[in-house]
């Protein structure tokens, strides 16, 4: 073979690789685009599915509640000092407890959340047995430390606050006074309407994410449930009117606590 003949066979073969690498490069090309369009795909539906099923996953709404013996127990309540009424240690005649609710798991909050697992958890329990809205205790004592209004700010970091009061305030005979929502002094604070106005203006203002929701006892004095119409009216709180609440010693029993349970959680729904 000449030089020339043997120059031409290379150039062919340098072409001919040329040609063919050039095929390689462009199916190669083409390989790597349709693993990379799988892969963007595959991360796109991973993608979208986690986002559905965040979606469709119940928010955890947190809980704290604000209220006084019905909402006691042992143990269970913040502050520890605060005074509990339940579970009520005395006993009739025939040595049987006056008041039937003996375990926590029988009140009506924790009836509440054991119900609704996927909708609520307990951030906070800061009840007080004999605490009142106001300031005006039984006897005429000063009932300020535990009033609600010193309380309220005690809450936690909570989704829903469920006020349950007014029932002592009922009892004890505190004076209703004149609606008033503003330049509170501490002697407007042992009536029961301007204490009122204050403990929802205050919770208003430290929990301004939070649902309200007061919860209005049966058996209370008239003036006592206009006031808390008109007030929770005025600052935008529903009220959850409770009914056919069995009672022993004064307090829900446990078919009580399970009424009051059903009652207010049919309330917040229908809110």
């Amino acid at each position: 073979m000449t030089l020339c003949k043997a120059s031409g066979k290379i150039i062919d073969i340098y072409f001919a690789f040329r040609i063919n690498n050039s095929n390689f490069t462009r199916i190669k090309s083409k390989i790597q685009k349709q693993k990379m369009k799988k892969a963007f795909v595959l991360f796109t539906a991973i993608l979208l599915s986690v986002f559905t099923a965040c979606a469709q996953q119940p928010t955890i709404k947190k809980v704290s509640i604000l209220g006084d013996s019905y909402s006691t127990f042992k143990g269970y309540i913040e502050p520890d000092v605060n005074e509990p009424w339940y579970p009520f240690e005395v006993k009739d005649k025939k040595g049987n407890y006056q008041n039937d609710v003996r375990s926590v798991e029988q009140t009506w909050w924790r009836v509440l959340l054991d119900s609704n697992k996927d909708k609520y958890v307990l951030e906070k329990n800061n009840s007080y047995s004999g605490a009142t809205i106001s300031c005006h205790g039984y006897q005429n004592e000063d009932y300020c430390y535990r009033s609600y209004n010193t309380r309220c700010v005690n809450l936690g970091n909570p989704d829903i606050i469920l006020v349950f009061g007014a029932t002592n305030d009922s009892w004890a005979g505190a004076k209703v006074g004149e609606y008033q929502y503003s330049n509170f002094t501490k002697k407007d604070l042992f009536q029961f309407r301007p204490a009122l106005a204050q403990m929802l203006q205050n919770i208003k203002m430290y929990y301004p994410q939070a649902a309200i929701y007061f919860i209005l006892n049966t058996d209370l004095r008239a003036e006592i449930n206009e006031s808390i119409y008109t007030l929770c009216k005025k600052y935008e709180v529903p009220v959850i009117t409770l009914h056919d609440i069995d009672k022993q010693a004064g307090h829900p029993s446990i078919k009580g606590m399970k009424a009051i349970a059903q009652q207010v959680a049919a309330g917040i729904i229908n809110q």
